[in-house]
Order: structure tokens, then sequence, then C-alpha cells
């Protein structure tokens, strides 16, 4: 076992967590430590993963946005679900006791750097954010793919750390990114959790290694899907050119690298599902070719795209396959993702083998219908059916481009993620590193502050069924 690594969360699991207001703190801090490595910070992480400046400056902003985000959520106080209900000791035939429940974080938490996301899913991405949000600290494990990135990176958190006084225990950086040192934090007895995002077979192995430990715990993995578009035959008439510049550009931003990108397209077939699949392949192929994460990605999605040869054909130009409904559903290779820009376009022979096909599909992290007005009523038996596999739902839009914000849900049934409850982002996402405990007639002082009667923090709590700011007892607290 690694001495750094065995000292930080020893040290870690036996630290009360940060009081909210340094938590917030330190969260502020990251952000600004993260900003103040300007330029550098871009040029290296362009060098490292042939991501564009411009894209890097946005996810710049987006992970520090995200930080003070989960701040603001963490200041505010509402989060931990505050639940209190009061003592009857007159009640018959038995007394009803006092009890009260709050969210508490797990204890150190394991968190896998992303190979796509180099800043917003990485070393201070939303799962380090949201983990440390909800008091716990975090072990991050770096992706090989952008080592000084994440060396640079951790180097601002921990500067963080020390100038916030949130303390050494709250973060660590592991300096090993190899596969064998990820398996070793999962199986250290004082973490509590862990968070990953990236292919289907290491998330599976890292949530079946968590599950032979002697005590299991969680892992919110998110893996791999397929995301499909469902074109119907009204919106491919009314707005079919429109649909292949959207779709197109949806398919290949990134290099087809996110894990949101539509990778199959199902439609009727026919003339103008003909006519589509012309449009959209001769689109594909104007897109310049683009310098993929790492090599070992490319690899796997020339891989991939050799795997599903005998079962589709090339439809026009660039990587757009084709299939019939009965091919998909035989042949598992063409379920797989394929990490790139690629899709496969999946032709049915009317609505009833459409709705089949969509019966057989697994969990997805999104789901979209183009439909027309006329289609509204066709539309409601696929919305059906894709509420069951996904975890977001979209009309006439593209699932890429996942906004920062508490209705957000990016996750969905299994092979998408692990646990469809939660997500990894949006203000939500630290519902994954609590757990709730309930407390029996405590005395006021032994209490977590939240759960007192005096409401102190002015949060939102549900007392005695009543969702209220009020005091227990009724009292309104003092503005401010």
């Amino acid at each position: 076992m690694n001495p750094n690594l065995d000292k930080f969360v020893m040290t870690a699991a036996e630290r009360p967590p940060l009081p909210p207001a340094e938590r917030a703190q330190f969260l502020h801090r990251i952000a600004e430590t993260v900003e103040a490595l300007g330029e550098p910070l871009i040029e290296l992480c362009s060098a490292e993963t042939a991501l564009a400046s411009d894209r890097l400056r946005g996810e710049r902003a987006r992970t520090v946005n995200q930080l003070r985000m989960f701040a603001d959520l963490v200041e505010e106080g509402s989060w931990v679900d505050a639940r209190i209900d009061t003592a009857l000791p007159d009640r018959k035939p038995v007394p009803k006791p006092d009890l009260r429940r709050i969210l508490r974080p797990l204890g150190p938490v394991a968190v896998f750097s992303a190979s796509n996301f180099p800043l917003a899913f990485s070393v201070a991405g939303g799962d380090t954010a949201s983990a440390l949000a909800a008091g716990n600290p975090v072990v991050v494990k770096p992706h090989p793919g952008h080592p000084g990135t994440s060396r640079l990176v951790g180097q601002a958190v921990s500067a963080a750390a020390e100038q916030s006084g949130a303390g050494n225990w709250t973060f660590h950086l592991l300096d090993d990114s190899s596969v064998e040192a990820g398996a070793a934090l999962v199986q250290h007895p004082a973490i509590r959790g862990v968070s990953f995002t990236g292919s289907l077979p290491a998330g599976r192995a890292l949530f079946d290694l968590a599950a032979r430990r002697p005590e299991p715990i969680p892992v919110f993995a998110e893996m791999g899907c397929l995301n499909p578009l469902v074109v119907l035959p009204g919106a491919l008439r009314a707005r079919g050119e429109a649909i292949v510049r959207a779709l197109t550009g949806s398919v290949t931003v990134g290099v087809g690298q996110f894990c949101t990108k539509p990778g199959l397209v199902l439609g009727l077939t026919g003339a103008e599902l003909d006519g589509f699949c012309q449009q959209l392949g001769a689109a594909l192929e104007q897109v310049p070719p683009g310098q993929m994460l790492y090599p070992g990605i490319a690899d796997r999605f020339e891989a991939s795209l050799q795997g599903v040869a005998e079962f589709s054909s090339h439809a026009g130009g660039g990587h757009l396959l084709r299939a019939d409904s009965r091919a998909f559903r035989d042949h598992p290779k063409l379920r797989e993702e394929i990490f790139g820009p690629a899709t496969l376009v999946v032709g049915c022979d009317d609505e009833a083998d459409l709705l089949q096909t969509l019966r057989g599909l697994a969990g997805q992290l999104t789901a979209t219908v183009h439909l027309e007005p006329a289609e509204f009523a066709a539309g409601g038996p696929l919305i059906e059916i894709l509420q069951l596999k996904a975890g977001r739902l979209i009309v006439n839009g593209y699932p890429t481009g996942v906004e920062v914000c508490p209705s957000m849900q990016h996750g969905g049934p299994y092979p998408a993620t692990t646990d469809p409850r939660f997500t990894s982002v949006g203000t939500a996402a630290i519902q994954r590193f609590a757990r709730p405990v309930c407390y029996q007639n405590f005395p006021e002082n032994l209490l977590p502050p939240e759960l007192r009667d005096r409401n102190a923090r002015g949060i939102w709590r549900l007392i005695n069924g009543q969702l209220t700011k009020d005091h227990v007892g009724g009292s309104t607290p003092a503005a401010g």
C-alpha cells in the first residue's frame, strides 16, 4: 500500500468534517487558485489532450463555476435535508419519540479522473467539488492521459487547502495513475465511496472490487451508452436538413468523445430515411478529421468500427453506419458504444418495430425524440419506453451540451451508470456522498446545529410534515 495514501486516509477518516462556512471558503479558494493558473494551464492541457484552447477555456470556466455553485449550496445549507418530528409523550397506545434526520458525509472518497474532460471531470472537477461540499476528504487518482495537467491542478487544490485553513487532510492527489493504483485505492479500508467516469469494463471492474470488500462501499460510475435519437417521418419532412446539420455537430463535437454523443439514430425505413442518411453521411464526410485524446482511445475507436463491420454497412461518407432493426436486436456488438465520431442509423419497419427495438435497449444517459405536433400522439408510447431507459429526455434537441444547474440529471440505468438515482452534474450530485443519520431523543446540545430547535442557519427544514424556516415551536428566525 502507498504510505502517503495510508497516512492521508487514516488521518482524514478520524477528522470531523469542516464546518459549512469553512467548507464553502475552501471551495471558493480552489476556484480562485485554478483560475490563477492562467494560460500555462490551458497550453499544457492542450498539448497533452489535443483539445483546442478555446474549448479548454470554456471547460475551465465550467470547472470554477461548479466549485462556486457548490460553495453557494453549502453556505445556504438546506441541502442537508433536515427533518424533525417532535415527541408526543402522551400519544396512545405508545408515546412517540423525538426523531431528527440529516444527511452526513460518507468519509474519505476516491475520485477517478476522466480522460475526455481533463478539467471539468478531473482533479478539481464536479466529483471532487461535490464530495468536498458534502464534507468528505477526497483522494484523486489522476488519468494517465493528462498527467501534467493533473499535477498542476492538484497543486492548486492543495494550495487552496493551505490558504483557506482547510487542512492537508482534505485533499490528496495520487502520484500513480496506474490501474493497480486505482484498484488499491478502491480496496483501501478507509475509503467510503468512489466516483468514476470512463469505459464500461473499467467502471464495472471498480464496482466489482468495491462489492467484494469485507465492507462493500458505493461506486458511482458513469460508463458507456448510445444516447439514442429517434427521428419520426414528420420531423424529417419538416426540417430534415436542419436535423442533419445539428446532428453532425453533435456526433463530431470533441471528435465524438462526449459521453452524451448520439451514437444511435432510429427511424422508420423508407425513402425519407434513405435521403436523410445520404445527407448525414455527406455532412459527416465534410467534417475535418481531428486528433483523439490519446492513442489508446484512437485504437479502441478503430477496433469498435471493425467489430461492427460485418453487421452493418456504411451509409454515405464519414463514420456513418447503417443496419436494420433485426440486425441491431440480434447482434450485441451493434449495441455497444463507439467512442468517437461515429453513429449508427437503424431503420425500423413500422412504429411497432420501433417500439420493440427501443424496449430492448439497455440504460442510457439520454434519449431524444424529434417529432412534429401532428406526431405528438405517436410520440407518447416512445416517451413511455424511453423514460424507463434514460436519465434525461430531450424533444427536438440534441444531447450534447450538459447544463450545470440544479435540475440537471446526468445519470441513468445500468450500464449508463451504476446507480440511476443519482447525477454527476448539478447540485444534486452532492447526494452521492452523503448518508442519512437519525437522532432519537437527543439532548439539544448533542444534535447537529441544523437539527436543533433554534434554526440558527435559517435553512429549510421539514418539521412535523411542514416545510419551513421556522424554529421548532413556530417562531421565525430573524433576518440575516
